[in-house]
């Protein structure tokens, strides 16, 4: 989003905003009030960004300049917007509060409240060990400058192995070492994309990925996922036909969705991309996150079928061993690793090399570490699943072969107004809207499972207490300066 919303396009981000058991209580402008909020808390709406006149809004949501009036003048007593005489009012963030990946809150967990925004799992034991074992080998790197933009040697062999034996053969030389996947689709971008290049994504998506190419200031274009995945056929010609500059794919366990990509899209995928003129960028988060009870084996990379240096791979330690450690990489042919490099030194110079070091230590335990997650992950989504069928059986949940979350479809399009309803049942949610472009997605909702079983099950228990809230608000009624609109 850039720094100036219309009027329009703030109301279809505010979606059904009324529809909120606060409105049994609260007048309009309150209720507005509350909904802006909630953009800004499940990041929707930015930070410093100038909101549409009072005038200009009233007009896109049918309501009278006084309730919008009102709504402005209780965000800014909030401090969540700062107005300035002839300059407009901008969205800030009030003293004390933080922005994180889930969107804003105290600068302490809030007691009481479970948090379903994020999807991590807590760092594994072995952490510990293999923090100390890098300790131990720090101090052969400290006579030496201390920036390896491209990564530690050693950890890049790591890497490259770690590709090697899934039947993708990798150089050291192939792999840059980044301050988590993040910062690797960063780079990517900072390397491919300029201000108005298009780029393709799947539709819903990660959303930080959405945020990085906003930031760039791409025109993002989505290929729209069904139940069953990516229709291949359709996804296929739209590359061939949109040309993107860049398009950015989760074949692994989709985020948000959970879906795997067949080995047969997989194989099309590079040779399409290059006649069209197109980079790919695969996303491998959750690669190693399978959730299989079958002994299925996991497909090859997309990069097993790239003849003409089309993909690049990024992944990272964040998903499958602990969000604290920000170590990601690229996968590429090394002379694009060596033009990614060149545009890192202008970012941050290099990773922390006792980070690198730990990476390193973790690693060396294998799948093992993963491996003794699995049967935990596989309990609690099937308990998640358990209880959603138990008490909210109208949505429409499909068990995901792996990943951490379950994609939701609703009953109604009221996912943003559920997960502020949800709130004050003690809830934090990633309403559907938040992995999409332009406000759409009402329908759908994110749900990790990644929690203890006991918090999983209350917190599906307060999450249809919200949903029957909503369902019993009344009959929206708006008053504007010339009637009285049921």
């Amino acid at each position: 989003m850039g720094g100036l919303v219309r009027g329009g396009q703030l109301a279809r981000l505010l979606g059904q905003w009324h529809a909120l058991p606060a409105r049994r209580r609260s007048p309009d402008y309150l209720a507005l009030a509350g909904a802006v909020r909630g953009l800004l808390t499940d990041g929707r709406l930015a930070l410093g960004v100038r909101l549409p006149a009072e005038r200009e809004l009233a007009e896109a949501l049918a309501i009278s300049r006084t309730t919008v009036s009102a709504a402005y003048r209780e965000l800014r007593d909030s401090g969540h917007l700062s107005s300035r005489r002839g300059s407009g009012s901008w969205t800030t963030l009030p003293e004390g509060l933080r922005v994180g990946a889930s969107g804003l809150w105290g600068p302490h967990d809030d007691p009481g409240v479970i948090d379903l925004s994020c999807a991590a799992p807590p760092a594994p034991p072995e952490l510990v060990d293999a923090a100390r074992a890098a300790v131990e080998d720090l101090p052969a790197y400290l006579s030496k400058v201390g920036y390896w933009p491209c990564g530690l040697d050693v950890l890049r062999e790591v890497v490259a192995d770690r590709y090697t034996s899934r039947g993708l053969p990798t150089r050291p030389e192939q792999i840059l070492i980044t301050n988590g996947t993040q910062h690797a689709l960063d780079l990517v971008i900072r390397l491919n994309v300029h201000p108005g290049a298009p780029v393709l994504t799947e539709s819903p998506t990660y959303p930080g990925a959405l945020a990085a190419l906003a930031g760039a200031r791409a025109r993002i274009a989505t290929h729209g996922l069904g139940h069953e995945g990516w229709d291949a056929e359709l996804l296929l010609d739209t590359l061939r036909q949109t040309r993107p500059r860049l398009a950015y794919l989760v074949p692994e366990f989709q985020n948000p969705t959970g879906h795997l990509m067949p080995v047969k899209l997989r194989e099309q995928l590079p040779a399409v991309a290059h006649s069209a003129g197109v980079d790919l960028v695969i996303d491998e988060s959750f690669v190693d996150m399978h959730l299989f009870g079958d002994g299925s084996q996991m497909p090859p990379p997309v990069a097993t079928f790239d003849r003409h240096s089309r993909v690049m791979t990024i992944g990272g330690l964040s998903k499958p061993y602990w969000g604290g450690m920000r170590i990601g990489w690229i996968r590429a042919a090394a002379p694009i690793v060596q033009r990614l490099a060149a545009v890192r030194v202008g970012v941050d110079m290099a990773s922390p090399v006792l980070d690198q070091l730990v990476a390193v230590r973790l690693l060396a335990y294998g799948p093992s570490v993963v491996d003794a997650r699995r049967p935990g992950l596989v309990a609690r989504r099937d308990t998640l699943l358990r209880a959603l069928a138990d008490r909210l059986p109208e949505w429409r949940v499909s068990v995901p072969q792996g990943g951490l979350t379950l994609w939701a479809e609703l009953d109604a399009p009221v996912s943003s107004a559920l997960a502020r309803a949800a709130e004050a049942h003690g809830v934090r949610l990633a309403p559907g809207p938040r992995f999409g472009v332009d406000g759409t997605l009402e329908r759908f909702l994110r749900l990790p499972f990644t929690l203890p079983e006991p918090e999983l099950v209350d917190a599906v228990d307060r999450i249809a207490a919200a949903r029957f809230d909503l369902d019993r608000a009344p009959e929206r009624v708006l008053y504007t300066e010339q009637a009285l609109i049921a």
